[in-house]
């Protein structure tokens, strides 16, 4: 069997029966469930929400995305084996660590199969909350340039490059184009301050101004807990970005989750202790990836310059990236996943079949 079938690159095209559009995000799909499939589970499984409770199919796929494009790599690879298991795994294990201390609970309320989440419906607050605790990236090229206020948070003079701050520093940006909120421009992914949010808790999709302390703390405890579990392994938990969400629960009651995915190579920076201390950087996440792009590509420029989107859409279209670019990326994932869930990640030859055939058999899904 080739790489490429190994591969999941498509998932929204999967039989799972549903009467509304399929999501598609860069990694993601989302299936929702009829009303009547999202009754039955809940009541087949004991699942602990409402009975009438909207629930949904999440369906990671295996592609990767740098720099807003998708990238494909020859021989057929149209994503790299392992990284979508590895994802998945990794967050599973860290939101049960978190609903096991009573920080919160997360969207997933079962896990088929290692591509696939049963979800609940989350509303989701509109706010990427990103927590920093080295000065690194773009944080570092804006400091470089003699910046010294991030998100509202004045930090000092003399730092240098990927050294430690000298607190955990929370900057927001904007989850989504947000229109009428004075001084946010109506742009995706722009940086907010605390002010901001709490000028516009409803618009920011929170309940009360009470639930902004509470997303700050279960960011800060969510990101101590990953980091001090990670530095038992001789890692280093560099920034991540976390997302909430509200849920109902079985009492009918609102409450504050996580949601999407946490502490994953996708979504935070993750160095090696022992290289780090050496004064090197050795990246176990996807910044290794964006790295070997842009010394892969003649003009990095294209990749960084958000002006030349076109060109670089065209860069990511019309190139197969080496079999060995995909393969490294594919060994720094499961490594990674392998060191913190303590085993070995179990990977499917063909999870297409496999998930169709557990989501037909086990949940009556498919038709």
């Amino acid at each position: 069997m080739s790489l490429a079938d190994k591969v999941l690159a498509v998932n929204d095209d999967l039989p799972i029966r549903t009467d509304k559009p399929i999501h598609s995000g860069k990694v993601r799909s989302v299936y929702w469930l009829t009303e009547e499939d999202s009754r039955r589970l809940i009541e087949e499984k004991g699942y602990p929400v409402a009975p009438d409770a909207p629930l949904a199919v999440m369906v990671i796929s295996d592609r990767i995305s740098a720099f807003d494009c998708i990238w494909k790599g020859e021989g057929g690879m149209r994503g790299v084996p392992g990284k979508g298991a590895a994802l998945n795994a990794i967050s599973n294990h860290w939101f049960r660590l978190f609903r096991e201390n009573g920080l919160a609970d997360s969207h997933i309320l079962d896990i088929p199969h290692p591509l696939v989440w049963i979800v609940q419906k989350a509303r989701p607050v509109m706010i990427e909350a990103i927590a920093r605790q080295y000065i690194t990236g773009s944080m570092w090229r804006a400091y470089a340039k003699g910046e010294r206020e991030f998100c509202g948070i004045e930090i000092p003079d003399g730092l240098q490059k990927d050294q430690k701050l000298p607190e955990l520093l929370i900057t927001p940006s904007t989850k989504g184009v947000l229109k009428g909120i004075p001084g946010v421009p109506e742009a995706d992914d722009v940086n907010i301050t605390r002010k901001n949010i709490e000028d516009n808790v409803e618009a920011f999709n929170f309940r009360s101004e009470e639930d902004i302390d509470l997303y700050e703390k279960l960011l800060k405890e969510g990101f101590d807990m990953i980091s001090a579990e990670l530095a038992k392994l001789d890692q280093i938990f560099v920034d991540t970005k976390f997302e909430f969400g509200y849920v109902t629960d079985a009492d009918g009651k609102e409450k504050l989750i996580y949601m999407d995915e946490v502490g994953t190579p996708d979504s935070s920076r993750i160095w090696d202790g022992e290289q780090y201390r050496q004064g090197k950087i050795v990246e176990n996440s996807k910044e290794g990836f964006r790295q070997a792009l842009l010394d892969y590509f003649p003009d990095p420029d294209i990749l960084l310059n958000k002006e030349r989107m076109d060109e670089r859409q065209a860069l990511a279209r019309d190139n197969e990236l080496p079999e060995s670019m995909l393969m490294d990326v594919s060994a720094t994932y499961v490594g990674i996943a392998e060191k913190i869930i303590g085993k070995k990640l179990e990977l499917s030859d063909n999870p297409r079949a496999e998930l169709i055939d557990i989501l037909r058999d086990q949940y009556g899904l498919v038709d």
